[in-house]
């Protein structure tokens, strides 16, 4: 029957359209008009372009891929100060130093000159007598003393009664390796007779913060001094706003 074998033409017209999607679409109407026995060839080829102008815009587009998103850096932990995170970054062999060097800068902060005495803070010995005849540094404070030249200019003073002293206070530093970092240099190891020449070191150099055994001399620089230390086992009595008093050095700092 003609009507029959038209609708199955046109049938088999959409199958043949549905296997040529992927075709161009030159190639389908191509195909249209090389088809000659359908009933209706305008009514198919409209039907025939509408499924492929359709099926183009209902496809999943294939078009450029997608650019992945860029990566946020990853923010530093809120309340974390600057200085912890790049130590933490630097090596450290022992966790000892990083918190040595911590609390030399909270101790010492703004502080750019520091001035020390040696008997009695960095030296076993205690007076000029003693240093005649040896030297002694203390080791507790080696690593102390450098972490401090490397965050201030420093500066170490004693009152001596002869060269050999003098002798004696300098070769018992470098053997400790207080010269080894170049921020603590023979040069900055100064020595007088007095301890008037003691004060007066001080104030020539301008120290803003200066560590000594003498309560006179810390009394005297008071006025003059930004902080000092007072090392000392017994209480100083009726010491200034800007005088700390320790029995020793590294428990100041620590």
């Amino acid at each position: 029957m003609p009507g029959l074998a038209a609708e199955q033409d046109a049938v088999s017209m959409v199958r043949r359209i549905a296997r040529a999607l992927n075709r161009r679409v030159t190639d389908i109407v191509a195909l249209l008009f090389n088809h000659k026995s359908a009933g209706s060839l305008g009514a198919v080829a409209g039907f025939a372009i509408a499924v492929v102008f359709a099926w183009r815009f209902l496809r999943p587009s294939q078009g450029r891929p997608r650019r992945p998103a860029p990566k946020r850096p990853s923010a530093t932990p809120a309340g974390t100060p600057d200085s912890v995170v790049s130590d933490a970054a630097e090596p450290v062999g022992d966790s000892g130093k990083l918190v040595t060097r911590q609390i030399v800068a909270k101790r010492l902060s703004g502080c750019r000159k520091v001035t020390c005495q040696l008997l009695g803070v960095v030296f076993e010995e205690k007076t000029p007598e003693e240093l005649q005849k040896h030297a002694t540094v203390r080791p507790s404070v080696v690593e102390l003393l450098l972490e401090i030249s490397r965050h201030c200019d420093l500066y170490l003073m004693e009152t001596v009664l002869d060269d050999k002293s003098e002798e004696n206070a300098l070769m018992a530093l470098e053997s400790a390796g207080l010269f080894r970092t170049g921020g603590l240099m023979k040069e900055k190891v100064l020595f007088c007779s007095t301890e008037v020449g003691r004060t007066s070191f001080v104030r020539q150099l301008e120290a803003d913060f200066h560590i000594d055994t003498s309560l006179d001399i810390v009394s005297q620089l008071s006025r003059f001094i930004r902080c000092q230390l007072f090392i000392s086992s017994m209480e100083g009595g009726q010491l200034a706003a800007n005088i700390f008093n320790s029995p020793n050095l590294e428990q100041f700092f620590s």
